[in-house]
């Protein structure tokens, strides 16, 4: 049996590609569920119980952060752009060096989890509530649908 006819023949099936969602979905929630088992508080949950070596951690952050929209932007920059395009993606990365610095530190001395955590604890925790969730929100469907389009 020919893999790639076989591919052909399935592209743009919607049938195949809900089932492939929904066994995804089900993977997903799965895991989701087995680990939430062992989380009994909020620090279980934001540090995994302080359990993950460096290297995990490091992946963990990587993975967040090396997204396909800024991997794709960075490499698109160089490709258009040669030198400066390349000296554009060292500052990429240093600004985000300065800002973990900038925002966990002062996390990890208040001992909070999240910015709405730190807001709240200084402020009226409903309206920041409300706030964070909007803004999580939006910001969150914007880089979906560039996530989604790369």
């Amino acid at each position: 049996m020919d893999l790639t006819y076989l591919a052909q023949e399935n592209t743009g099936n919607p049938l195949l590609n809900i089932a492939v969602f929904v066994v995804f979905i089900v993977v997903t929630m799965t895991v989701v569920m087995r680990a939430g088992k062992t989380t009994s508080e909020a620090s279980d949950f934001y540090t995994g119980g302080a359990s993950f070596t460096g290297t995990q951690n490091g992946l963990a952050i990587a993975g967040d952060y090396l997204s396909a929209a800024s991997f794709l932007g960075i490499v698109g920059s160089i490709a258009l752009n040669g030198y400066d395009g390349f000296l554009y993606s060292i500052g990429f990365f240093v600004a985000w060096l300065v800002a973990l610095l900038l925002v966990a530190e002062p996390l990890r001395n208040v001992g909070r989890f999240t910015m709405a955590d730190v807001l709240s604890f200084r402020l009226r925790q409903k309206p920041v509530r409300v706030a964070a969730a909007v803004a999580t929100l939006a910001v969150s469907l914007f880089y979906l649908i560039a996530q989604m389009a790369g």
